[in-house]
């Protein structure tokens, strides 16, 4: 079996657990197959095998990889959308970050995690991506994410106005510092911080919130997600800001933009006992008032 690894990186604090994993994926004969930069950055101070391989282009990643564990918060986790692409490789996240909604998996459970790919007792769930299409070339060859798209001012200028349309209908004109279009599992992420809904990963929506509304009775709205959804921009500055996830392109209002589902999704994979209520209380700390304590 190969597993790959990826990781942006890490401190001194993460080399422990790094070495658990390679030692655990030794004892199960799992051939890791490690992010490039990464290995690097590792090679001085774990001991790799000498069967480790590596990788750092989506290309490397053939079709003897079976899974892909990410080392890292849930920023870490949605670099791996550009690297397993439609090759349905699972991803399984191990929290090195802080809040780690997608990145679940605690670094105390990295034994329990080798024994679950080794045995296939997780659980994989399905997660939709969104895609963007647009009049000029754009993010290269992935033009998806698995959060988000936004549109944004470019940095301090004045808001914008986004007209928004749903299969070609009207629907709106934002006048925002942005608009994020979230997929449900990016519900939990920059939509929340702006007052966005929180919807199931299994929900076939997508989450529409204005960043920083003119208007205060301007609401986020969630639409099915077999709608295409596409905006024109006006703005007093010629250029402004389109993301995917923490991806960034910097394009002027000329530019024709539109999103909808893509045509593939990506697999996340958690151990059995995880789920998406117990990661919302927990994340959330839902029931932290100690008025509900003994309350299930």
């Amino acid at each position: 079996m190969h597993v790959a690894l990826y990781s942006r990186g890490f401190v001194k604090e993460d080399l422990e657990d790094v070495q658990l994993l390679l030692d655990e994926l030794k004892r199960q004969e799992i051939t890791p197959v490690i992010y490039e930069p990464f290995y690097r950055e590792l090679r001085p101070h774990v001991k790799l095998t000498a069967d480790a391989d590596t990788f750092s282009r989506a290309e490397d990643l053939d079709g003897r990889i079976e899974f892909l564990v990410s080392l890292g918060g849930d920023g870490t986790l949605l670099d791996t959308v550009s690297f397993v692409r439609d090759k349905n490789i699972p991803v399984m996240g191990v929290n090195f970050g802080r809040l780690g909604f997608l990145a679940g998996i605690g670094r105390d459970e990295i034994h329990e995690i080798v024994d679950a790919l080794v045995s296939r007792s997780y659980v994989v769930d399905k997660r939709s991506l969104i895609h963007l299409d647009a009049s000029i070339p754009l993010f290269g060859e992935v033009p998806y994410a698995l959060n988000e798209f936004t549109i944004h001012k470019k940095d301090t200028s004045a808001m914008v106005k986004i007209h928004t349309y749903l299969n070609g209908e009207f629907l709106n004109t934002y006048w925002a510092d942005g608009l994020i279009v979230a997929t449900p599992t990016g519900s939990t992420g920059y939509s929340l911080s702006c007052g966005g809904p929180i919807v199931f990963p299994e929900a076939a929506s997508f989450v529409i919130t204005p960043v920083s509304p003119h208007n205060l009775n301007v609401r986020p709205i969630i639409v099915p997600d077999d709608h295409v959804i596409s905006f024109e921009v006006e703005g007093r500055s010629d250029q402004f800001l389109c993301t995917l996830d923490s991806r960034m392109e910097v394009i002027d209002n000329r530019v024709q933009l539109a999103v909808k589902r893509e045509d593939f999704s990506i697999s996340l994979l958690r151990l059995n006992e995880g789920n998406f209520l117990h990661t919302l209380r927990n994340k959330l700390l839902w029931g932290i008032d100690t008025r509900n304590a003994g309350r299930k």
